[in-house]
């Protein structure tokens, strides 16, 4: 169940200090200490706020899945259906979150590290506990158990955890299938050729099916394109929605104000000389 990445946590931490060495070893500078801090505090933010929020998550999961369309047992096959059914709504959570900008407040802290190292996989957001929440609900709708929905979610994060790292290179012909360490660098970086793309949990085949796959070619500058340059975790969990908020009381008329939540960060009124916030990563 979901509570397997709680018991995952002293696992992070051994690998996160393994992965320290390895790289003090290699005289390779991978951590930033203030940075770490940054991403423990909201690592540990986001397990608060997600525990506090689980029973309203699980209860609308039970709502729907009274619903449902079909019954499916807890066997082999239908866990098999499961692992690519919630991999594909993960693709289509995670590339919301950063194609809207209302969803990217929420997300764009995992971004806002410079570094890249398993600490930076905890980074997490303080807001996806609830902004995540509607996507995962048509998988109840299909039939699948709510139970076996958190269950194989937690296994996504586990498996995510271990690609954020610059110790593994390429993996050869497992980079056509699956979301690897050099993928998820690509995700990280701020290069304009990075920008948005390979937003895989487990695989990486649904980027190559709908055109957001971009390959590593060239050495990743991690960060976002505008970085925050703090490492306050309260700055860091609500610098985009005050942003946000700003621009929001700037921008003429209602309509115009929808779509600066809806769409794309950096996105403004035709005609009206307005800057809005741009930072994307």
């Amino acid at each position: 169940m979901s509570t397997l990445i709680y018991f995952a946590i002293p696992a992070f931490v051994v690998l996160i200090a393994a992965e320290w060495l390895r790289a003090r070893q290699l005289q390779q500078e991978f951590y930033e200490n203030a940075d770490t801090m940054a991403c423990l505090a909201m690592g540990l933010g986001n397990v608060v706020i997600a525990a506090l929020v689980k029973g309203l998550s699980l209860g609308l999961l039970f709502v729907v899945y009274e619903y449902r369309l079909f019954d499916l047992a807890n066997v082999w096959w239908v866990w098999l259906l499961l692992f690519f059914a919630e991999d594909l709504v993960y693709y289509v959570f995670h590339r919301v979150h950063h194609e809207s900008r209302f969803f990217w407040a929420a997300h764009v802290n995992h971004h806002s590290s410079e570094q890249y190292n398993l600490a930076v996989a905890l980074r997490q957001s303080w807001m996806t506990p609830l902004t995540s929440i509607p996507f995962w609900l048509p998988l109840a709708l299909i039939g699948f158990h709510p139970l076996m929905i958190l269950t194989m979610k937690a296994f996504s994060l586990l498996y995510q955890f271990w690609i954020h790292t610059r110790l593994i290179k390429r993996l050869g012909p497992l980079e056509w299938f699956w979301n690897t360490p050099s993928h998820h660098r690509v995700h990280h970086g701020s290069n304009p050729q990075y920008i948005d793309c390979n937003y895989g949990g487990f695989l990486i085949i649904w980027d190559r099916l709908f055109g957001s796959f971009v390959p590593e070619s060239e050495s990743v500058k991690f960060g976002l394109t505008k970085n925050i340059n703090t490492h306050n975790p309260l700055r860091i969990a609500f610098h985009a929605y005050q942003s946000l908020g700003s621009d929001l009381r700037r921008v003429p008329g209602w309509r115009n104000k929808a779509a600066l939540l809806l769409r794309r960060p950096g996105w403004q009124p035709a005609g009206l000389n307005i800057q809005v916030d741009s930072t994307e990563g």
